[in-house]
């Protein structure tokens, strides 16, 4: 009997200290935290000019950045990367001299762009043409969850074709990278309005 009334007694202090602590717990003030992202502190905009010696270009590229050969297998001369390293990101860079084949590049280079469409919830061309520079082409900005948020290129249209794409090394989250990409996009603009043929 004495057992009995113990287990009894037990349980019932065990009850009343859950039923205690479930109400003691819904009592508190929470609410969960929305998750949120690392703060990004830019660099000032500064540039200097990339000239590599064999290539027939040259334009600016940010002091915050770092140009490297391309070193992929189906890489060509002339072909780099301008690496954020900041950012874990980079602007792929192809050239591609032109032998009366200009509609091919300037068709791939759409397909290439459109290829987003899957992620993409937008893709704006934009025109780009400097005639004291001897150039023209096409910036594409593609919006959403693209692997590539800025592609274009740019030719003479005899000679010179170039293209370039940004990238970041991370799965593509637009709200996220946007600060980011706003900021690159300043240095693809400096690096369309600075280029030159050689």
């Amino acid at each position: 009997m004495a057992i009995n009334t113990l287990q009894q007694n037990i349980f019932k202090v065990t009850l009343f200290i859950i039923v205690n602590v479930f109400f003691y717990a819904c009592s508190q003030d929470y609410a969960p935290k929305p998750s949120g992202y690392l703060r990004i502190d830019f660099p000032k905009k500064s540039y200097h000019l990339f000239n590599p010696a064999n290539c027939p270009f040259e334009f600016e590229i940010p002091d915050y950045s770092e140009a490297i050969t391309d070193i992929n297998s189906f890489s060509k001369p002339c072909w780099y990367d301008i690496n954020f390293k900041q950012f874990d990101g980079k602007i792929n860079l192809t050239y591609i001299e032109v032998n009366n084949d200009l509609n091919t590049h300037l068709e791939n280079c759409r397909k290439l762009a459109y290829k987003h469409t899957i992620k993409a919830d937008g893709i704006d061309e934009y025109i780009i043409r400097s005639d004291d520079l001897k150039s023209s082409g096409i910036l594409y900005s593609i919006t959403g969850n693209a692997a590539s948020s800025i592609q274009f290129y740019l030719t003479d249209s005899i000679k010179h074709f170039i293209r370039g794409a940004l990238y970041f090394n991370c799965p593509p989250q637009s709200d996220s990278l946007a600060p980011v990409i706003q900021f690159c996009e300043k240095d693809i603009d400096q690096l369309i309005k600075t280029l030159r043929w050689k």
